[in-house]
């Protein structure tokens, strides 16, 4: 294969994982409920992505950097997401 071949089999697998969360934190604003979502799992990919863009820096990888830094955003909204719903869901229980 080509250089040109395996960068877009790299930005191609950075377009799926960047935007993987797009659909649940989607759910999660039309829904307005959290019911079903692991914030464990937020975190996780978070620090995951925070990660992965310190290595693309390291590398001199601008594919890397920026995938990670837009999945960071996404994940971030989600986060926010989650806080906001999940005091809603438990000032209307108390």
């Amino acid at each position: 294969m080509t250089e040109t071949s395996w960068f877009l089999v790299g930005a191609t697998g950075a377009l799926c994982t960047t935007f993987g969360f797009v659909p649940q934190v989607v759910k999660m604003w039309r829904t307005k409920s959290v019911s079903d979502i692991s914030p464990l799992t937020f975190v996780q990919f978070i620090i995951g992505v925070s990660l992965w863009s310190i290595y693309g820096f390291h590398i001199g990888d601008p594919v890397v950097v920026s995938a990670n830094i837009v999945a960071f955003s996404v994940l971030a909204i989600g986060i926010i997401l989650y806080i906001r719903y999940s005091r809603r869901r438990t000032s209307k229980h108390t």
